[in-house]
């Protein structure tokens, strides 16, 4: 293959991008330079759920049926625009600029999974709740997610469900700073727990696969401090190159597939709906704590 170039102008910035029409996405249609592209158009929401956290991309340099790895330390040579963080012996990417997200984009990074903290406080500001299918097919999915939100509007709370982009759906929570980690643990597990126990024929707790059958596994452990889940807005390295997308309680309702949601309808759906989860208010979530753990 020729080692073309092209140069992808970011106002006064220039980004040269490589293989412009090396083929990321084949069933999607989506080369190199398209992905770019389409990553310039979901910035401005995929940004905000990225920085001030620590990043981990997955990058895949022959396109999704090559190679992968999981890169947690900046590549180099950094680019004097592109800040870092350090955590113990890893200098992480601080993904806060388009330019830094299109230069990863350009590095084949194809997944941006950010941490649970956040690189400046220890408290955190979201609770989440991953919902993952022990099948890869689930019909299930959406009605899982519709008990888990019910479940939450029960005790007073909204919450904002957002597909993987692959097979399960995070249940994605803003609230107001003051329980910890350990404290946001606990609450997950009374859910899961009491989930569980409502719909035995639907929800396990069980982390280890071969003991869940085909139950839908409650995944209150992922949400911690030095753990990472996929970035909303994130592409995932699927053949249809889909999107971790916050839905509407309505789409939960109308039984919406992961698949539904993809680079190439993405950016139009934010263009004409906004975001969601961005519209989601912060959940007062520490006086229900302490309420279910017997506190006053």
């Amino acid at each position: 293959m020729v080692n073309t170039r092209t140069v992808v102008k970011l106002g006064e910035h220039e980004l040269a991008i490589s293989h412009p029409d090396k083929m990321i996405w084949p069933e999607a249609g989506i080369t190199k330079l398209k992905y770019v592209q389409l990553l310039a158009e979901l910035a401005p929401f995929l940004l905000p759920y990225a920085a001030g956290r620590y990043l981990t991309t997955i990058r895949y340099p022959e396109g999704i049926h090559g190679v992968s790895f999981y890169q947690k330390n900046c590549p180099e040579p950094i680019p004097d625009y592109v800040r870092t963080a350090k955590d113990r012996n890893i200098n992480y990417v601080v993904l806060d600029s388009v330019r830094t997200l299109l230069w990863m984009g350009s590095l084949y990074s194809l997944e941006f999974h950010v941490s649970s903290d956040e690189i400046d406080n220890p408290l955190p500001n979201t609770w989440m709740l991953d919902i993952d299918p022990s099948m890869n097919e689930e019909p299930r999915l959406m009605e899982a997610t519709e008990h888990v939100l019910q479940t939450l509007d029960s005790l007073g709370l909204s919450a904002v469900a957002k597909t993987s982009g692959a097979t399960g759906v995070q249940i994605v929570m803003p609230i107001e700073r003051g329980p910890d980690f350990d404290e946001l643990r606990r609450f997950g597990k009374f859910l899961s727990e009491y989930l569980v126990a409502r719909h035995r024929a639907l929800f396990t707790v069980e982390r280890l696969k071969k003991d869940r059958g085909p139950l839908i596994y409650l995944d209150y452990l992922q949400h911690y401090a030095g753990k990472t889940l996929p970035a909303s807005y994130s592409p995932r390295a699927r053949p249809m190159a889909t999107v971790s997308t916050p839905l509407t309680r309505d789409e939960v309702r109308r039984d919406v597939k992961p698949t539904d949601f993809h680079l190439l309808n993405v950016p139009q759906r934010l263009r004409e709906r906004g975001d969601p989860l961005a519209a989601a208010p912060r959940q007062a979530l520490g006086p229900v704590i302490a309420h279910l753990l017997g506190r006053k």
